[in-house]
């Protein structure tokens, strides 16, 4: 096996009850293969960064360690979307669920599928917040403190929901 590495990853959903399928999600990212779920942060609603005609998104963030390589890891994260019912109609636009690789240890990563630092994660306070949740001495590769790039975002009306977690784990789904 090799090395366990931090995964971070960004979890947003505007569609089908966006707090369930944020709960689901994190269910399903703590069974991957090779992986743990070390954290996960509260869940916030913020407005729609890209076109404002459609519902508010909830967001968080989850802690993973992993062996997954990068790439293996982005393949189970775009199939858990799909088990969603993601469908990808515009770009910004709504969507059941949304997983972002945000952060995959210290290492920057820079392929035709994958870049990492996540291009957005220095922009977008629905992303650094929680991560701050679970570690507020957070620092990007290149050094940057998440906490200062946090001040320097711009407002997208961020609005701490009550948690659905249990000891930082994500309650199991209800049955349908």
């Amino acid at each position: 096996m090799s090395d366990r590495v931090q995964a971070w990853i960004g979890l947003g959903s505007n569609l089908e009850n966006p707090l369930e399928q944020l709960a689901r999600a994190v269910s399903g990212l703590a069974t991957l293969p090779d992986t743990t779920l070390l954290g996960q942060s509260a869940f916030y609603r913020s407005q729609p960064m890209g076109p404002q005609d459609q519902p508010d998104f909830v967001n968080g963030v989850v802690l993973l360690e992993t062996s997954l390589p990068a790439e293996t890891l982005l393949d189970h994260l775009q199939a858990l979307e799909q088990a969603h019912g993601r469908v990808r109609l515009r770009h910004w636009g709504p969507r059941t669920l949304d997983l972002d690789l945000l952060l995959y240890g210290n290492q920057t990563v820079a392929t035709t599928r994958l870049t990492v630092p996540h291009p957005g994660v220095t922009e977008r306070d629905f992303v650094l917040r929680p991560m701050l949740d679970i570690d507020p001495q957070l620092t990007l590769p290149d050094g940057r403190s998440c906490q200062g790039l946090l001040t320097q975002c711009t407002d997208n009306g961020l609005k701490r929901l009550q948690p659905s977690v249990t000891d930082g784990l994500a309650t199991p789904p209800h049955p349908h």
